[in-house]
């Protein structure tokens, strides 16, 4: 089991079959929740895409998971990142991913599911199915491609900035743990900044004295395609450390490609959009739980009978 330690949800919700041949899933995933609840938008990375194509000789029609470009060309990060790494970090891994886990799930119950559900599915608890891999890498990729910009690097500024100042003590701090974190990271993995809301991970157990110093930005490294969907964390941020990342401009110079990423590449402004998002759907998720809640306190005093007790022997003394 990867640290830190949490329970994988199971993906319960899939898409209803579709009807027509020329027809895009919007994935239904619900969110990042301790149990899954009403649909929610997601915004970061944009909505995965399915192309539906019908089955030679029938009716039922099967829905395949599409590569998406950077939001990018793929030269325009250079000279920090170059369009070869390009051509084959995104043209060929990635494609990988999206073609093997097509293959995987084809006819079989995980293909109507969106993309986040698959990863939450097959992670298992840390015994992970043949498609968690697959999944969690195009989800991740996807995230790390639009982690970037032309022009990118400096600082961020506003509510993003002023929450890595109270949980990290300042923005040369967080800088560092995240550097630190990337760089340590054994093998091949990914390092992110996250959003957690401190949810606890035990049944009926809820926090006592909740407030807003309990959701807290966090910095977590993961081994290969793990990533913090499986945490029930928010992502913001990540730092891809597989070699094939920057072995074509870096070598073996992991530290360099984390100086440049941080320096040069990173978008502020793309963290900051989900960091708000993250937090709406925190928030949106705590009305629904104290719906929830009082909806079934107001079941139970609707089922309360009054009950009369009366004592015997008093009773017995009135009648003599």
């Amino acid at each position: 089991m990867v640290a830190p330690v949490a329970v994988a949800v199971a993906a319960t919700t899939a898409l209803a079959t579709p009807s027509s041949l020329t027809c895009a899933l919007v994935p239904s995933w619900q969110g990042l929740r301790g149990s899954l609840g009403p649909a929610r938008s997601l915004q970061w990375p944009k909505k995965q895409q399915r192309q539906c194509r019908r089955k030679a000789g029938g009716t039922s029609v099967t829905a395949q998971f599409e590569l998406k470009p950077p939001p990018y060309p793929l030269d325009a990060l250079e000279p920090h990142m170059s369009k070869e790494t390009l051509e084959y970090h995104w043209g060929k891994h990635h494609r990988g991913y999206v073609d093997n886990l097509n293959k995987l799930t084809a006819g079989t119950e995980l293909d109507e599911l969106s993309l986040e559900d698959i990863i939450l599915a097959t992670y298992n608890k840390g015994d992970l199915l043949p498609p968690f891999n697959h999944a969690a890498q195009i989800w991740n990729h996807d995230f790390f491609w639009e982690s970037m910009k032309p022009g990118g690097g400096g600082k961020p500024s506003g509510e993003l900035l002023e929450l890595i100042n109270r949980d990290f003590g300042s923005f040369e701090r967080f800088v560092e743990e995240l550097r630190s974190a990337a760089a340590t990271q054994f093998g091949s993995g990914w390092a992110w900044l996250a959003y957690k809301a401190n949810r606890l991970d035990v049944g009926n157990a809820v926090n006592p004295k909740p407030s807003d110093e309990d959701k807290r930005l966090v910095v977590v490294k993961s081994p290969n395609a793990v990533n913090p969907l499986i945490w029930d964390y928010s992502p913001l941020l990540t730092i891809d450390v597989w070699e094939h990342a920057y072995y074509l401009d870096f070598q073996n110079r992991r530290a360099d490609y984390i100086s440049i990423f941080l320096e040069k590449l990173v978008s502020w402004e793309a963290v900051s959009s989900r960091l708000e998002i993250a937090k709406a759907r925190a928030a949106e998720r705590e009305e629904e739980e104290e719906r929830k809640k009082r909806e079934e306190e107001e079941k139970t005093s609707d089922g309360e009978v009054e009950e009369i007790y009366v004592d015997k022997k008093s009773d017995d003394s009135e009648t003599e």
